[in-house]
């Protein structure tokens, strides 16, 4: 399956520059959007999940050309066993990824802001 792309900007946990990357996306429900820091199942997360983890209302989503302020919120338990599942069954190498690692692959949820 092909996953949905946005570019994902945060502001840097240490640096506080803005960084930019694209993601893959799956719906999140009632308008939001959910990435998965999988890094293909490697041992450490992203340094995109870091930065949302530091500033996680200070992120910027572009899609299908519109920029969108968003928060970003790590799904536990029930939430992010649902949206797991979910995700796995849309993009089921995700499901490898995890198999790969001795780490949670975490699950952000991603909110458009009020302005």
């Amino acid at each position: 399956m092909d996953l949905n792309a946005l570019v994902l900007t945060t502001i840097g946990a240490t640096s506080r520059q803005e960084r930019s990357n694209p993601l893959g996306w799956f719906d999140g429900g009632n308008g939001t959007w959910l990435v998965v820091a999988a890094a293909a199942g490697g041992p450490r997360n992203r340094a995109w999940y870091d930065n949302l983890a530091a500033h996680p209302d200070r992120v910027r989503i572009e899609l299908d050309g519109k920029a969108i302020d968003v928060t970003a919120a790590q799904l536990h338990g029930g939430e992010r066993a649902e949206a797991w599942a979910q995700i796995t069954r849309m993009a089921p190498r995700f499901a490898g990824y995890a198999r790969s690692t001795d780490r949670e692959i975490p699950v952000i949820q991603l909110t458009r802001r009020d302005i």
